[in-house]
């Protein structure tokens, strides 16, 4: 949460459905315990390369509902204030766009 110029509170795209974020992120946690129980009990390769299939979709989708949220708030408000602002939040959301890409 952030002050504006005019002395406003404004919050990040995602708040609304902070609640949800937080399920599934520690869902996520949950997997990840799992895969290392996998570990320890030596289960079989494929299987547990499916959890973690499972896992990087899971995250992906945590990824791209954040980008749509900062899309549709901070980079659409950002717009609105002036084309400079506008072209950073761009910026900044082609760059998390690459680095989701790339992982």
């Amino acid at each position: 949460m952030r002050v504006s110029d005019t002395d406003q509170i404004t919050h990040h795209g995602y708040i609304q459905n902070k609640d949800d974020y937080l399920k599934r992120l520690r869902r996520i946690e949950g997997q990840a315990r799992g895969l290392q129980r996998m570990v320890d009990e030596e289960a079989y390769c494929i299987d547990i390369l499916t959890q973690v299939t499972a896992m990087t979709k899971a995250l992906q989708a945590v990824g791209l509902g954040l980008l749509s949220e900062h899309m549709n708030h901070c980079v659409l408000h950002a717009a609105q204030e002036g084309d400079a602002a506008g072209h950073v939040k761009i910026q900044e959301a082609m760059d998390a766009i690459t680095r989701l890409v790339k992982s």
